[in-house]
C-alpha cells in the first residue's frame, strides 16, 4: 500500500506540498494501522488522526469504516473549501473511493479541478450555494444516488435544514457539523434561509447551525443511532440504524463533547478568545427555531443552554 500511495502523490502537487502530504499519509497509515487493531475503544475519540481533516475525523472515519465492510465505496461531502482540509481526502487516498464534493466559492473549485489528486481519483467537484430545495438535484446530477458508503455535512448555517431535507441519497455513516455554542439542553437551530452566511447573521461567528441535540434527533428520525462525537466538540457521527449493532458494540461509551475553541470576534472582526458559556452572550438576543415546539424565539428565552457536565468540560 505505501508504494502505491508514494506513486500517487508524487505527482499530485507541487515538490514542497508533495513532500507534506506524502508525509502525512505515511504517518497516518501507521495510526490507522494500531486503530484498525483495536477490538474496542472507549469512545470515537481514541481513534482519533487528524492529516486531512479539521479536528480528527480521519482517523475516526476510518475506525468506523473498517468495522462496515462491503457498504458501497462513495461519499458526498459538502463544505469542503479547496479540499486540502476536509473529512474525505485521507479516505480517497486510503481507500481509493469515488466521490462528490461541493463548495460555493468558483475558486476553490477551480483549484480542487486543478489538482492532481482530481484526475487521479474519482472526483468530482461541483461550484453551488447549497440550500434545502436544491440538494437532491445537486447530487443527483452527478449520478449518485441511492445508497452510498459515507455523506459529510458542513456548510456552517443551515446544516440541519439541508441534511433533513436529503432524500436522494441513503449513506451508511453521516458526519455533521454541530453548534456546541447552542448547548446540550435544546433541540435548536438558526431559523432556515436559503441564503444564510456565518458571518453575515451576525459578526461573532458563533450564529450558525443547530445544537446536538437537534441532530441526534434528526439522526434518529432518518434513521440512524448516533454513535459520539469528535473531541473537539464540533463533528457528530452517525450509523445508520440496519449497520450500527457493529460500531455501538465496540464503543465502551458514545460520548459527546462541547468545544473549547474560541473563534468568537468582535464587531470589528477581531478574536475576542471568549470561552466557555460566555461565548452564547454574544448571540443570546438572536432567533433561533425551537424544534421541540416549532416556535421562533430569542435564544435567551431558552434558559440554560448547558447540561451541568457540558458547563464543567467548557
Amino acid at each position: 500500500m505505501k508504494n502505491y500511495l508514494l506513486r500517487q502523490l508524487r505527482a499530485a502537487v507541487s515538490p514542497r506540498e508533495r513532500e507534506v502530504e506524502v508525509n502525512l499519509v505515511l504517518q497516518s497509515l501507521s495510526v490507522v494501522a494500531v486503530n484498525r487493531a483495536k477490538g474496542r475503544v472507549r469512545s470515537l475519540a481514541e481513534v482519533e488522526l487528524r492529516a486531512f481533516s479539521q479536528w480528527g475525523e480521519d482517523g475516526i472515519i476510518d475506525w468506523l469504516l473498517e468495522r462496515l465492510p462491503g457498504i458501497p465505496e462513495t461519499f458526498v461531502e459538502f463544505g469542503v473549501e479547496d479540499y486540502l482540509e476536509a473529512n474525505t481526502r485521507l479516505l480517497l487516498l486510503l481507500r481509493n473511493w469515488r466521490g462528490l464534493v461541493m463548495d460555493g466559492s468558483e475558486a476553490h473549485i477551480a483549484n480542487i479541478q486543478a489538482q492532481e489528486i482530481y484526475w487521479r481519483h474519482d472526483l468530482t467537484a461541483r461550484c453551488a450555494f447549497i440550500d434545502k430545495d436544491n440538494i437532491n438535484q445537486l447530487i443527483a446530477s452527478t449520478g449518485i444516488k441511492g445508497e452510498i458508503g459515507l455523506l459529510s455535512v458542513d456548510i456552517d448555517g443551515n446544516d440541519y435544514w439541508v441534511w433533513q431535507a436529503i432524500d436522494v441519497i441513503d449513506p451508511v455513516l453521516v458526519v455533521c457539523e454541530y453548534n456546541a455554542v447552542l448547548g446540550d439542553v435544546h433541540r435548536i437551530s438558526v431559523p432556515y434561509q436559503a441564503d444564510f452566511q456565518r458571518t453575515r447573521a451576525h459578526h461573532s461567528n458563533l450564529y450558525f447551525g443547530a445544537s446536538l441535540p437537534a441532530m441526534i434527533h434528526l439522526g434518529e428520525r432518518k434513521g440512524y443511532r448516533f454513535v459520539g462525537t469528535n473531541s473537539n466538540g464540533c463533528n457528530a457521527f452517525f450509523v445508520r440504524q440496519d449497520h450500527a449493532a457493529a460500531i455501538v458494540g465496540a464503543l465502551d461509551q458514545i460520548r459527546s463533547y462541547p468545544s473549547r475553541f474560541r473563534e468568537a470576534r468582535d464587531a470589528n472582526g477581531q478574536l475576542t478568545y471568549a470561552r466557555g458559556a460566555s461565548r452564547a452572550d454574544a448571540i443570546r438576543h438572536l432567533p433561533v427555531s425551537d424544534l421541540a415546539t416549532g416556535h421562533v424565539r430569542a435564544l435567551a428565552e431558552l434558559g440554560d443552554l448547558y447540561s451541568p457536565g457540558w458547563l464543567g468540560a467548557q
